[in-house]
């Protein structure tokens, strides 16, 4: 592989797997704001319990998200410095921004929450999470300006055929940002919808395996109690509320990302036509949408696809809103964008052994038609598991089966797959363009950068391949620590955050029974709650 594949695949691979802390970090934080909230307002303990389990699960995931996430910003000047000097000029602001009015303030009100606890009043402290909440969703609006750029430019001037930026507040209000901001956002209450559903389940199957919840002749739940592990009548209330909250918003934020969704396909149908085109496998001109298409493995050919299921019109309502207008497909795209953009790309030493190659206009198909698709088939699938799981409950737990508490479980990971295989359909669509030309009258006509001519030309390919595989090997550590974690402190239960609630000061050594084993006699660290 050369090296442009494999700068691709690296930061490819760092990107995917920072993105799965970063919807879950930014639903669950506010999630647990909310939480704190009522537990202030009502003085209830079981939202106080909430607050601290599912807070001490926000912090490990916040903590991996920022360790992953420094080294994306390293790969631009590393991997990619000809597209870091394309775009400078732009990203400096949005970035500086997210830098220096998000992240740092989320970082600061996030510390001020951890060593605040009985130490600042009770709605000072609330108001620490609520700033760090904020900050993180703050923090993504001008990450998504940035990207949002990157698919249609706006705000700037070429000058010395580099773009400069002349209009901040262009980019701060890019109509591809604003839909793809609440669409982002919404997605990540998926995500940690379907979190807390999960584990909530878990959590009132365990409680009903183990005799501590019985259920009536009516079907209702007997609530029990079992002080030594502490699963008393306030640790059933935590599960039940925690498992209908996050159901609740699994099933709303979908709603949402249907809405946001469709509002982005029709803006990607006037901005980005070639990638909206492939991923419905619209070969030809027409106004039916593709539910299913074969076609050979690895072929760019759209004379190989052919379409097995198709709704009529209703690509024609994806794309203007109607069901009779029809849509420009590959076949009649590719002639267009060669009659702009050229057939060959620059005989220029910046694009290295691809000077004068031919230019390949169309996407990896086979990524963008099943990316767009697994997107919404993770998304549906897990909205329908919430609305299913808000009806099963309805009487106060869960059913004893074992299997429904292990789909349950599984659940979890189906938003975290349509998060990512959105953006993978996102990225690759727009290939072979790292920042995307304007078809529409609303862009700027010729600021467009060749993902070729974007890789640093000093770093070659065995120094990528071996970055690759130190990436991947560490990232994967990474992973395992951050399960193990998260699976240690979810299957202790709320005595995990709270050792207080059981009887001994030290808790138990066994860590099934919830016990910290972090956690000594007295101890009085303010990070115990961190730890």
């Amino acid at each position: 592989m050369e090296a442009l594949e494999l700068a691709r695949w690296q930061f490819g691979i760092t990107t995917v797997y920072h993105f799965l802390m970063v919807p879950l970090t930014i639903g669950l934080g506010l999630l647990v704001a909310i939480m704190q909230t009522m537990w202030v307002r009502t003085g209830k303990a079981q939202y106080l319990r909430m607050t601290k389990f599912w807070g001490k699960l926000f912090l490990i995931n916040f903590i991996m998200g920022v360790a992953t996430g420094l080294v994306q910003e390293f790969q631009f000047g590393m991997a990619w410095s000809e597209y870091s000097r394309f775009v400078g000029d732009v990203f400096g602001a949005p970035l500086a921004m997210e830098a220096l009015l998000a992240f740092f303030v989320e970082s600061v009100f996030l510390g001020l929450w951890i060593f605040g606890w009985d130490r600042l009043p009770k709605k000072l402290h609330l108001a620490t999470i609520w700033g760090a909440s904020t900050a993180s969703i703050l923090s993504a609006y001008f990450i998504l300006a940035a990207n949002s750029w990157m698919q249609h430019p706006v705000g700037v001037e070429m000058v010395d055929g580099r773009p400069v930026l002349v209009d901040i507040w262009a980019v701060l209000t890019n109509n591809t940002l604003l839909v793809a901001f609440p669409h982002t956002i919404l997605g990540a209450f998926s995500v940690a919808g379907g979190f807390l559903l999960g584990i909530s389940w878990y959590h009132l199957w365990k409680r009903r395996r183990d005799g501590v919840d019985t259920v009536g002749p009516d079907g209702k739940v007997l609530v029990g109690s079992v002080a030594k592990t502490g699963r008393d009548t306030a640790d059933h209330q935590v599960w039940l509320r925690s498992l209908r909250i996050g159901a609740l918003v699994a099933v709303v934020s979908f709603a949402g990302v249907a809405v946001t969704g469709d509002l982005q396909a029709k803006l990607m149908f006037e901005q980005q036509p070639m990638k909206m085109a492939a991923a419905e496998a619209a070969c030809h001109d027409g106004t039916g949408f593709s539910v299913l298409s074969v076609g050979n493995l690895g072929s760019q050919n759209c004379d190989d696809i052919v379409a097995v299921i198709e709704v009529p019109g209703m690509l024609s309502f994806m794309a203007n809103g109607d069901f009779a207008t029809e849509v420009q497909g590959v076949n009649s795209l590719v002639p267009l964008y060669q009659e702009q953009y050229g057939t060959h790309l620059p005989d220029d030493p910046m694009y290295g052994e691809r000077a004068g190659m031919e230019i390949d206009y169309v996407p990896v198909m086979e990524v963008t038609y099943w990316g767009f698709r697994m997107m919404i088939t993770f998304g549906a699938m897990a909205a329908f598991a919430a609305a299913v799981a808000l009806f099963l409950t309805r009487k106060g737990t869960v059913p004893e089966s074992k299997r429904i508490m292990q789909l349950a479980v599984l659940g979890i990971l189906a938003p975290f797959g349509a998060n990512a295989a959105g953006w993978i359909f996102t990225e690759m669509g727009r290939q072979p363009f790292v920042v995307a030309p304007n078809p529409d009258p609303n862009g700027i006509d010729n600021v467009f950068m060749f993902t070729a001519a974007a890789v640093s030309p000093g770093v070659s390919a065995t120094e990528l391949a071996i970055s690759l595989i130190a990436f991947t090997v560490v990232y994967s550590v990474l992973l395992v620590i951050e399960v193990k974690l998260l699976v240690k402190y979810v299957r202790g239960g709320v005595p995990s955050a709270m050792p207080e609630l059981l009887p001994h000061d030290d808790g138990p050594d066994d860590d099934s029974a919830g016990g910290d084993p972090t956690r000594k006699k007295g101890d009085g660290d303010v990070l115990a709650f961190a730890y």
